[in-house]
């Protein structure tokens, strides 16, 4: 019988937990596909909107601009300067 209801109990919490979401974008690459389905997720690992739109067809996806994507190449912080300088 205690084990029914903690069955039971447990069952009835699996819809309630969500489901967990890893990081969609991936900031290295200026353009992601979005891909459409019961598991929908972004593919970030293309340079150009052309690039994307050439492999999406005949997918249920779409091409968009990746907003995390950093144009600028972060700076050596001082320490890796003076590395590289005097290395």
């Amino acid at each position: 019988m205690r084990r029914a209801v903690l069955m039971l109990a447990l069952t009835g919490m699996l819809p309630a937990s969500g489901s967990a979401h890893a990081q969609t974008y991936d900031p290295s690459y200026p353009v992601c596909m979005q891909i459409y389905g019961p598991v929908g997720y972004f593919d970030c690992r293309y340079g150009s909107l052309a690039q994307c739109r050439y492999l999406a067809v005949g997918r249920s996806a779409s091409c968009v601009v990746n907003p995390y994507f950093s144009k600028k190449k972060p700076t050596p912080s001082r320490r890796e300067r003076t590395a590289v300088d005097t290395g």
